[in-house]
Formats: C-alpha cells, sequence, structure tokens
C-alpha cells in the first residue's frame, strides 16, 4: 500500500525594521491549496535591524508548522533566503565564519532555522516586494510585520485581529484580497501623537519613531512628518507620487 503523500503547504513570511535598526516585527502567513490565507501571525521584536526582523519570521514559521508537510515559502528578502539555502552550509565548515573570517551575524538565529529545516521538505521562493500584482501572501506578512514594528503588538487570527489594512498609496487591481470583516480601520501609522493642522489643512506630526520616506531619506524621532500619496514622509515630498506601500 502506498503511503498518502504529505501535505504541501504554502507559507509566506515578513520582516520589517522602522530605522535599521528601529522598532521591529515579524510576521507569517499560511495558505491553502487554493492560496486562502488560513492562519496568520506578527510580533513584536522591540529594536532590532531588519536582517534579524526578517529571519525571525522565517523562525516562527518553521516552529509553527508541522515538520512532516511539504513547505513552499514565499519572502523578499534575498539576505535570509541566501543565509539558509546558499552561505549556511559554508558557514557551518567554518565553524561558523564567513569567508573573510569573521563570525556569521546573527548566528544563534541561523543556528535555530538550520535546526528547524534538518529533515523537513522546504522550497524557497523569492518574490519581490511592493508589486500591484504581487503576491497576496506576502503582501499580507509584509503588512503585518509592518504594523506590529511599529504598534509592538502581537497579532494574528488566531487573536482575532483584523488583517491590516492595505499600505497608504498602494495600488490594488481589481478583484484582489477583501480585507476581513471589521478591518477598514487602520491600527497603527508612522506616528499617532502630537497631532498639529499646517495652513493646508494637511495633517503634519511629529515622528513617534525613525523611519524612511519614500524619496529615500530617512527622517528622525521627532521630526515634522505628512501623509503623502505613498505613505507618512517629509512635507516637502507631498507633491510626489510613491510606488505603493
Amino acid at each position: 500500500m502506498i503511503a498518502p503523500m504529505a501535505e504541501r503547504v504554502i507559507a509566506a513570511c515578513d520582516g520589517a525594521s522602522k530605522g535599521n535598526p528601529g522598532p521591529a516585527g515579524w510576521a507569517w502567513v499560511i495558505a491553502d491549496g487554493a492560496e486562502t490565507v488560513v492562519r496568520w501571525e506578527a510580533g513584536p521584536l522591540g529594536s532590532a535591524t531588519n536582517n534579524v526582523a526578517e529571519l525571525t519570521a522565517l523562525e516562527r514559521l518553521l516552529a509553527a508548522t508541522d515538520p512532516a508537510d511539504a513547505l513552499e515559502i514565499r519572502m523578499d528578502s534575498q539576505y535570509a533566503m541566501k543565509a539558509v539555502t546558499t552561505w549556511l552550509p559554508g558557514w557551518k565548515r567554518k565553524g561558523w565564519k564567513t569567508a573573510a573570517g569573521k563570525p556569521v551575524a546573527n548566528q544563534e538565529l541561523v543556528m535555530r532555522i538550520d535546526a528547524l529545516l534538518t529533515g523537513r521538505s522546504v522550497e524557497f521562493r523569492y518574490v519581490p516586494a511592493h508589486q500591484v500584482d504581487g503576491d497576496p501572501l506576502n503582501d499580507l506578512a509584509d503588512r503585518a510585520a509592518s504594523q506590529a514594528a511599529v504598534v509592538q503588538e502581537a497579532a494574528g487570527s488566531e487573536l482575532g485581529s483584523p488583517e491590516p489594512p492595505p499600505s497608504s498609496g498602494a495600488a490594488k487591481p481589481a478583484g484582489s484580497r477583501r480585507p476581513a470583516a471589521g478591518g477598514a480601520a487602520r491600527t497603527a501609522s508612522a506616528s499617532s501623537p502630537k497631532r498639529r493642522t499646517s495652513g493646508n489643512s494637511t495633517r503634519t506630526l511629529h515622528a513617534k519613531f525613525p523611519g524612511r520616506c519614500r524619496c529615500g531619506r530617512s527622517y528622525a524621532k521627532g521630526e515634522p512628518i505628512t501623509k503623502n500619496p505613498d505613505g507618512w514622509g517629509h512635507p516637502d515630498c507631498r507633491s510626489g507620487a510613491g510606488s505603493g506601500g
């Protein structure tokens, strides 16, 4: 008698850091064969780098799934993917040293991921981030990780949390996934206290955390920022059109 094949699970994970290093969060998403989301989870990391957030998201996803299931993981972090699929064997041979002889960054996280991958059937798939017609599972993981980084609170389907709303200014194609019931209100933005109103009625406030404007320049904690067409950023960038969340 032929044994039944293990179930194939489709998943995505992502990390976010508002400042790199700065307030950080992680998230993972699990879908069924029709790519309908069945579970998702996100959590805070305090202050951490983007690479730590990305690796943590992968670690939490692996820990949350059954090792007997074949797993497809979609990620937009080339660093995290290469760390565990390309560089890891060499690091282990060299005693957890890089080719330059330096200690491997984030070694403890990478070692835990290595242990969780042992004996499992896992396929990694790179998906570009912040695309209008991008992967919807990665998009949800991206939004959940970003929200966890800002509010520093855990969220997820098992906690009854609504899915995070679309990123500011992100153009969504027709027929894209609808938000969960009750998820219309944004839980968090780049900053919330100390609001003030400028002369043209555009809301301007002081950033609660460091961040990066879509123009590519950073803004510091306490610096005035405003809601631009593609997210929070410098007031003088308001007239510029962004590429989405």
